[in-house]
C-alpha cells in the first residue's frame, strides 16, 4: 500500500476511532480496542504506515496500552490469514476494524455486519464489492476510494511526456488481486486513446517478478506502471531495482513506493486526503450506521524525479517542462 506520515494517515483512522470509542469509555472502564488489518506479514514490512499510525494516535491523546488498546494483524497477503485475522480481530470485540488496502477490506467486511468497518486506500469501493453504491454504501462499512483507476490516463499522459518516443508500455499487476480487471481496462483504454501499444505483466509472488522483467526487455517496454497493490508495496525496492537494471522508467502510485527509486509517482496525495479526513472521519462512522455515502479524498502530483542506481545511471531523462507539472 501506500507511505503515509503521521497527520496523513491516523487523522483519518483516530478520527473514526472517536465515535465509538467516546460511548465506550463513558460506559465501561474497559478500554476501547480499535483493530486494524494490514496486508503486509509485519510491522517492518508496513514501513512508517505502521509507526505513524501509532504516533498519530499518541497525538490525537489515545496511548495504546493507557487508554485504548491497538489490535494489529499482519496477513502477509495470503487470504487464508487475511480471513482468520478479520475474524480474530472480530471475535475480540474491538469498538472499531480498520483495514489498510484493497486486499484487506473484503474481509473485514465479511468479518462483521455490526462492527464499524473503516477502509483505507480502496480503489474500486464498488468493484471490490465493499458497497453497491458509491453514493449509498453498506450500513457499517465506510471509509477511503482512492481513484486509483481514473488516474491511469492521466500517468500515461505524463509518461508520454517525459520520455521522448515512448511507443510501448507496460502495466504490472498483481493476478490474484480483485480489482486487476479494472486497472488492465483502465490502462488499455488510455493506452489506446494515447496511440500507445500497451501489455501487461502479472505476478503475484517475488519469484515471477525477474522473470516479468526479463520478458519485458524481450518486448523492448519503454516505460512501466504499477498500481496500488499490497504486494507490490511489500516488494517495491524489488521492482525498482529490477526497472532500474533492465533501464526501464517506472511510474507508481505513491511516495513510499516512489522513495525506492521510481521516475515518478502520480496519485492521491494523501497529506491532502488525510488532512481533511481528520475532520470528517468520526462523521463517517455514524454515516455507514445510516448507509449514507463514503467520502473521497483529493488527487495530486508528486513532483516527478530521476531515478537512479548506486553508479549514478538513469533510467531515462525526462524533459525541464515536466517537473514543473503539477
Amino acid at each position: 500500500m501506500f507511505n503515509i506520515r503521521r497527520r496523513e494517515f491516523i487523522a483519518l483512522l483516530g478520527g473514526a476511532a472517536a465515535w465509538p470509542l467516546a460511548a465506550s469509555a463513558q460506559q465501561s472502564t474497559k478500554l476501547p480496542r480499535i483493530g486494524v488489518l494490514w496486508h503486509a506479514g509485519s510491522a517492518e514490512q508496513e514501513g512508517s504506515n505502521f509507526t505513524e499510525l501509532v504516533k498519530g494516535f499518541t497525538d490525537l491523546g489515545y496511548v495504546d496500552g493507557r487508554n485504548i488498546i491497538l489490535e494489529h494483524r499482519f496477513p502477509n497477503e495470503l487470504p487464508d490469514r487475511f480471513k482468520n485475522m478479520a475474524a480474530e480481530l472480530v471475535d475480540s470485540k474491538v469498538d472499531v476494524l480498520i483495514s489498510v488496502g484493497s486486499n484487506a477490506a473484503p474481509y473485514a467486511k465479511n468479518a462483521t455486519t455490526t462492527i464499524p468497518v473503516i477502509f483505507v486506500s480502496v480503489s474500486d469501493p464498488i468493484g471490490g464489492g465493499l458497497v453497491k453504491s458509491i453514493a449509498r454504501p453498506e450500513a457499517n462499512v465506510t471509509g477511503i476510494s482512492n481513484s486509483a483507476s481514473d488516474l491511469i490516463g492521466k500517468r500515461l499522459e505524463l509518461l508520454k511526456e517525459m520520455i521522448s518516443g515512448l511507443s510501448r508500455v507496460a502495466l504490472l499487476v498483481n493476478s490474484s488481486a480483485k480489482v486487476t480487471p479494472m486497472y488492465v481496462a483502465a490502462t488499455e483504454a488510455a493506452a489506446a486513446w494515447l496511440s500507445l501499444s500497451h501489455r501487461t505483466f502479472q505476478w503475484s509472488s517475488p519469484e515471477e517478478l525477474d522473470p516479468a522483467f526479463e520478458a519485458m526487455k524481450l518486448a523492448k517496454i519503454q516505460a512501466l506502471m504499477t498500481v496500488p497493490d499490497g504486494l507490490a508495496f511489500t516488494h517495491r525496492d524489488m521492482i525498482v531495482r529490477l526497472a532500474i537494471g533492465q533501464r526501464i522508467p517506472l511510474s507508481v502510485w505513491s511516495r513510499e513506493t516512489f522513495k525506492a527509486g521510481a521516475l515518478m509517482a502520480y496519485g492521491a496525495e494523501p497529506n491532502a486526503i488525510y488532512r481533511r479526513r481528520g475532520r470528517l472521519c468520526r462523521q463517517d462512522s455514524t454515516r455507514a450506521q445510516n448507509g449514507r455515502a463514503p467520502r473521497r479524498g483529493a488527487n495530486e502530483v508528486r513532483v516527478p524525479h530521476q531515478s537512479q542506481d548506486r553508479e549514478g545511471h538513469r533510467p531515462c531523462c525526462a524533459p525541464d517542462a515536466a517537473y514543473a507539472r503539477r
